[in-house]
């Protein structure tokens, strides 16, 4: 453990520069105001009450279970869950009135790299738990955001994937092996199209679900280096510029169109949920969608033989890479008054077997290094790319929230022009990036 008062003195107490501060205010200001979730607050018989900020509703009763282990265990601390409807906001609301939680759960997303790189986060930098983390989670979040772009300011607690689900009983029966190759799950989308089967549901009239696909052939085929470049491009952006959605991005398009020219007739006006009951009805092989999909489909469906794999974007199985979004991570407040405290509640959930079950109860991947053998039947076949540490993040993570990406790639796919989709999302590159630049010059 970190000793509380050595942190207190040369970090945790560091004031970030006025600057910052300002520029902190000025993003957040905005947000409506919250109710009911106070800072902690130590009670007078010595018992410390840690705030525990907690984004995910399906995972209250699991954290609930956690935390009444904890505090037998513990009898000194107690762990309030607050978990608060639209979390982006609250939290920003939060932050904005200086009341950051003790200890914080966010999805690893955009929205957590603004924030980390806004200082407001602990530093795990030297903390022994990092030992207990696969590497490759980690680089994943690191990939969003730290503060000074050199401190760990977040902790992978659970994990997902996107990839393509399949109905395995439909694979068995038509004689078709799991892709492991662009051309063989072509090849494998053609014979099910001959023998009278959908491959693929599409589920167009939700936009976002266009992401799912579209991440798993970018995050493979665009390039690790792509977006650094790109933000270092910032405002010059275009036709001429070294690195672009046009010059890079090509290929990721004209294959999604190849994946979306195998979904069934009128996928345009289908949603996420039609989908699921679709493919829990049999009625296509497979779909183009993340682990997160698997608990509605079983719930329709609770005997369909459902299987995941990556989404193969090359001919090289070698390079196949399973796109992940750490779906938990778990940071500190910077400037917490109980460190110890919640260092020990975070040890707590990182313990091997407690963040196994948490994983476990959510269809969802432990980050341990050492998480062993999965034993959902769903995830047995994406269990050894995090083992190797083959995955990459979601790229639609790396796009400002301004930029309406999913509704760029659903009109894309409606009108099939990959030049006006790729010029425009340059454009809006280009504008955000000079927005940027002008505020960051008048400041």
């Amino acid at each position: 453990m970190t000793d509380t008062t050595t942190y207190q003195n040369d970090t945790g107490r560091r004031r970030r520069p006025k600057r910052l501060r300002r520029v902190l205010a000025l993003s957040l200001a905005g947000v409506l105001g919250l109710g009911g979730l106070a800072g902690c607050a130590s009670a007078d018989t010595g018992i410390v009450t840690l705030d525990f900020f907690q984004f995910k509703p399906e995972a209250i009763g699991s954290f609930e279970a956690i935390i009444a282990e904890f505090e037998v265990e513990n009898p000194g601390i107690r762990v309030r869950q607050n978990a608060v409807p639209d979390a982006d906001t609250a939290i920003r609301t939060l932050l904005v009135k200086g009341k950051v939680p003790d200890v914080i759960s966010l999805n690893g997303s955009g929205n957590f790299g603004q924030l980390a790189r806004a200082g407001v986060f602990h530093d795990f930098t030297d903390d022994p738990v990092l030992k207990q983390i696969n590497p490759a989670v980690q680089d994943i979040l690191a990939g969003l955001g730290s503060y000074n772009g050199d401190e760990v300011n977040a902790l992978g607690f659970v994990s997902n994937a996107n990839g393509i689900l399949y109905n395995r009983d439909i694979f068995t029966e038509q004689g078709i092996s799991v892709p492991t190759t662009w051309d063989e799950l072509i090849a494998a989308c053609d014979r099910l199209k001959a023998a009278g089967i959908s491959p693929f549901y599409g589920t167009l009239a939700d936009s976002w679900t266009t992401m799912p696909p579209f991440t798993g052939l970018g995050g493979q085929l665009g390039g690790d280096g792509f977006f650094p470049r790109l933000r270092a491009e910032g405002a010059d952006v275009g036709p001429d510029s070294a690195v672009s959605f046009t010059k890079d991005y090509a290929e990721t398009l004209g294959k999604l169109q190849t994946l979306y020219s195998y979904a069934q007739p009128g996928f345009q006006s289908r949603g996420y949920e039609d989908g699921n009951q679709a493919f829990a009805a049999g009625k296509s092989a497979m779909l183009l969608q993340g682990v997160w999909a698997i608990a509605p489909i079983l719930a329709d469906n609770p005997d369909v033989n459902v299987g995941a794999f990556p989404l193969p974007a090359t001919d090289d199985p070698a390079q196949t890479r399973l796109v992940s979004g750490v779906d938990v991570a778990i940071t500190i407040g910077r400037d917490t008054p109980h460190l110890a405290e919640a260092q020990r509640f975070v040890d707590y959930l990182f313990d091997r077997k407690v963040l196994g079950d948490f994983a476990a109860s959510q269809n969802m991947f432990s980050t341990a290094a050492d998480a062993g053998p999965n034993t959902n039947p769903t995830l047995t076949e994406l269990q050894p790319y995090f083992d190797a540490g083959r995955i990459v993040g979601f790229i639609d993570h790396q796009v400002p929230a301004s930029i309406p990406l999913p509704a760029i790639i659903q009109q894309f796919l409606l009108d099939q022009d990959s030049t006006k989709a790729l010029s425009t999302l340059d454009n809006e590159w280009r504008k955000v990036a000079a927005r940027t630049t002008s505020t960051r010059s008048g400041e």
